[in-house]
């Protein structure tokens, strides 16, 4: 008779808003795995995502958290400049990771990351892209496979929040929320972003002071598609992500129907997601699952540690653009390593840095 594998024992690092809503996701929804440990300086805060998580202990750092308790896998949710400090003992302890994005902070951080995991037998680091796992998006990728409706030329991308937390930067811009559409593109596409150019409107007032906001971001694939990204971060009404795809022979569109529309006393209207949560909880909960399931199986399933740096670089580029004014080419340092299954060496750069 065959029985399941021991949950895997996960530590969460990071309690805040995202990092909660993980140790919340793996305690109701997922099977496989278990929330041992939530690691935040924050005492408060750790103990209250610890308390979704019953039997689950809490930790200051996650040197003490190695210390004290047995773990099979991490989950970092900390902003990207505290997640090398994590990641490096993590590789050194065999653990399954899932690094929310971005991978890190810098380009340099990113190559430590991928030069580090190359030391072990195999990836071991997913990184948090969960837009890959969105129904709508997985489909409109299949469409682009499909040529159904002739070649992609364009891309039409929202990103809007209905605000900033403090201390919110204009390059958090590119690097905090754009960094999605710089994973997706390619991911849609099939081939890499080779260059970042950066307009700025007229500047909503309803912005803090000092945030020029909205941007549109314009990211041109190596074909010459060209995805134009609105990030619109304090715009009030809520959370909204939507892409149109411009094909030869037609347009297809996703996330403007996650709600259902009623029409009555002479309009028609729909809600409209107050968070991440609502818009992409099921995309979560499927990115989490299978990233268990692959863990029990010794692998990854998702955006890999690869995928981090080629968005890293992309992001770069794209606060050098905001900067410049300028469109920024973007230039890989690195061939696709055969670790992460890349092309055969001598192929060049650009053959081999298209997204599985």
């Amino acid at each position: 008779m065959s029985t399941s594998p021991a949950p895997l024992r996960t530590a969460v690092v990071g309690a805040g808003m995202m990092g909660a809503d993980h140790v919340s996701r793996i305690t109701k929804r997922i099977s496989g795995a278990e929330v041992v440990a939530v690691v935040d300086p924050d005492t408060a805060r750790a103990q209250a995502a610890a308390a979704l998580a019953p039997g689950s202990q809490t930790f200051a750092s996650f040197e003490e958290a190695l210390a004290g308790v047995e773990l099979d896998a991490v989950i970092i949710a900390t902003p990207g400049f505290l997640h090398e400090p994590v990641i490096l003992p993590a590789l050194e302890k065999g653990l399954a990771i899932l690094s929310e994005k971005p991978l890190s902070d810098t380009v340099e951080s990113s190559l430590r990351i991928i030069e580090a995991e190359q030391k072990l037998d195999r990836p071991h680091i997913q990184v948090g892209f969960m837009r890959r796992f969105d129904a709508g998006y997985q489909q409109l990728r299949q469409l682009v496979e499909s040529g159904e409706q002739g070649a992609l030329l364009a891309l039409h991308c929202a990103h809007r929040n209905p605000s900033t937390p403090p201390n919110y930067s204009e390059s958090a811009l590119i690097t905090d929320s754009v960094i999605h559409e710089i994973d997706i593109v390619p991911f849609i596409v099939g081939e890499p972003i080779v260059s970042v150019e950066v307009k700025k409107p007229r500047r909503n007032s309803l912005a803090p002071e000092g945030l020029p906001e909205p941007q549109f971001v314009l990211l041109e694939t190596a074909s010459g598609t060209l995805a134009i990204v609105e990030i619109n971060v304090n715009i009030q009404f809520g959370y909204q992500v939507t892409t149109d795809a411009v094909f030869e022979s037609g347009v297809a569109s996703i996330g403007r129907a996650e709600t259902i529309q009623v029409a009555a006393a002479g309009q028609i209207g729909q809600s409209v997601t107050p968070s991440f949560k609502e818009r992409f909880g099921a995309a979560y909960d499927v990115e989490i699952q299978r990233w268990v399931d692959a863990a029990h199986r010794g692998e990854i399933d998702g955006p890999s540690a690869w995928d981090g740096y080629l968005a890293s670089v992309v992001a770069d580029a794209g606060v050098l653009a905001q900067q410049s004014g300028r469109r920024e080419p973007v230039t890989y340092a690195l061939e696709k390593p055969a670790f992460y299954g890349g092309a055969t060496a001598g192929t060049g750069a650009a053959a081999s840095l298209a997204t599985a």
